[in-house]
């Protein structure tokens, strides 16, 4: 057993970054104010080609933002996977609205379109649409639910920068759409996130509400504030990181390209499923997960691997099962199945071609075993 830990994920940083926030350290620089933070934003709109994006203090406060942007309150209800990460579901609750919750695809482990018409109601105002280890679920399906229903879109592209959709980049489809730059996602800022939008207004109010709801209308009285806002802006020193990190994006979705082909052509496929991807999309692959047997077999396999110094993590757990959310009268068997099968593999871009090769073979010899 080797003493050298294969983690799930590691960020690049090198010389790029450092050279940046060293600037923010030695012109002062350092909180909600400075040059990155504009030049990020640009560099992410020229990414993505969504019209506008605002820098965010994480994903998860986006989110928050997106929904109080699209006034979701108290008695609306909002559909959203119940196999996602939590802050998906969380958001909708710090507004005073309803989650409610639907089925995931067996085979992309993406929001279930065809379940979704089932959980619409009159209160229903809109869908949070997680695109989940950087797959792309059935949008053009998702675009019709929208307008028959007359219904918001939230894109949570928090683990998708770099998946696309039809060749068009996700985010540009909902009316509002949120990312992620924590330390374990394709780009990181440390902590960091981005809200996105193609409507002139909805920026302008996320760009006020991040900012404590300070007024524009006088720029005279500038401590006047006549909304509740928030400190959630983002620091200088974070888009320094993020703006450093954008020029290292396309040979990171390279690499991790390359990746995923190696770990389908390496594992058993006979005994391990791969999440598939939708025929129109283009998955920028954030995490191989793949799916065993069953539960058992999976928690096994993790702790056989831990064993080695190979670092998993399982997928999501379902919302709906937490206690904040649980509904005994509520089955959801394929997002179950997703939750409890799944297992997350190393997925960071740098990975060695020696220590990719020593997790293909203990998954193998795992599984000739079990």
């Amino acid at each position: 057993m080797t003493s050298k830990i294969i983690p799930l994920y590691k960020p690049i940083i090198n010389r790029e970054e450092k050279i940046n926030v060293n600037k923010c350290l030695n012109d002062n620089w350092i909180s909600s104010n400075g040059e990155f933070i504009s030049k990020f934003e640009k560099k992410f709109s020229n990414y993505t080609k969504i019209k506008y994006c605002a820098t965010t203090s994480n994903g998860t406060v986006a989110l928050h933002l997106a929904l109080r942007i699209l006034n979701i309150k108290k008695n609306d209800e909002v559909i959203v996977p119940a196999f996602t990460y939590i802050a998906s579901v969380n958001c909708i609750s710090y507004v005073g609205a309803k989650p409610v919750f639907c089925e995931s695809d067996i085979n992309t482990g993406q929001i279930d379109v065809k379940d979704i018409q089932k959980r619409i109601t009159k209160k229903t105002k809109a869908i949070i649409v997680p695109h989940l280890y950087g797959n792309v679920g059935n949008i053009s399906e998702l675009i019709k639910i929208k307008k028959r229903f007359n219904l918001f879109i939230v894109e949570d592209c928090a683990e998708a920068i770099g998946s696309f959709y039809k060749k068009k980049h996700v985010g540009n489809f909902g009316d509002i759409s949120t990312f992620s730059f924590f330390g374990s996602k394709t780009i990181t800022t440390g902590e960091g996130g981005m809200i996105c939008t193609n409507e002139i207004s909805y920026f302008l109010k996320a760009q006020k509400l991040k900012g404590q709801g300070l007024s524009k209308k006088n720029n005279k009285l500038y401590y006047w504030h006549d909304e509740i806002g928030y400190n959630y802006r983002m620091t200088n020193i974070c888009a320094a990181l993020g703006l450093a990190q954008m020029k290292k994006l396309n040979d990171i979705l390279k690499k991790k390209k390359i990746l995923n082909k190696r770990y389908i052509e390496g594992l058993n496929k006979d005994k391990i499923k791969f999440l598939s991807t939708d025929k129109n999309s283009e998955s920028s692959y954030w995490l191989n997960c793949i799916l065993l047997d069953n539960a058992k077999k999976r928690d096994k396999l993790m702790k056989y691997l831990k064993r080695f110094n190979i670092e998993t993590r399982n997928t999501f757990y379902l919302a709906s099962e937490m206690k904040m959310y649980k509904n005994k009268k509520l089955s959801f068997l394929k997002a179950k199945a997703l939750s409890s099968k799944g297992l997350c593999l190393p997925s960071y871009p740098n990975i060695t071609h020696q220590d990719l090769k020593s997790v293909i073979r203990r998954i193998n010899d795992f599984i000739k075993k079990n």
